[in-house]
């Protein structure tokens, strides 16, 4: 599968990203969000920040997929996330493709 990069604005908090893109005249649509994690969220002291994220997304929404995460800094580490149903359609559009 190819890669687009797409920036984003730096912001504060949640960012919620739509998506649509045409692929040979068929419109798709994808949903992501660009959450940031801060480290002082951490409740339960842990050994090293991998821990941490763990905890962090162990109850997370379960209609979003983790898909990508970001450079951390000393604050926090953004997290990308994408729509459960969006993650399988672009799945199974890539088996067809097989």
């Amino acid at each position: 599968m190819s890669h687009i990069a797409i920036p984003i604005p730096k912001g504060k908090g949640k960012q919620e990203i739509e998506v649509e893109i045409t692929i040979n005249g068929e419109k798709q649509q994808v949903h992501y969000k660009v959450e940031l994690f801060y480290w002082e969220e951490c409740e339960i002291p842990t050994v090293n920040r991998v821990e941490c994220i763990r905890n962090l997304l162990n109850d997370y929404d379960e209609d979003w997929a983790l898909y990508y995460i970001g450079e951390p800094n000393e604050e926090f580490i953004p997290i990308t996330f994408i729509r459960k149903e969006d993650w399988e359609r672009k799945r199974r559009l890539k088996l067809a493709d097989l």
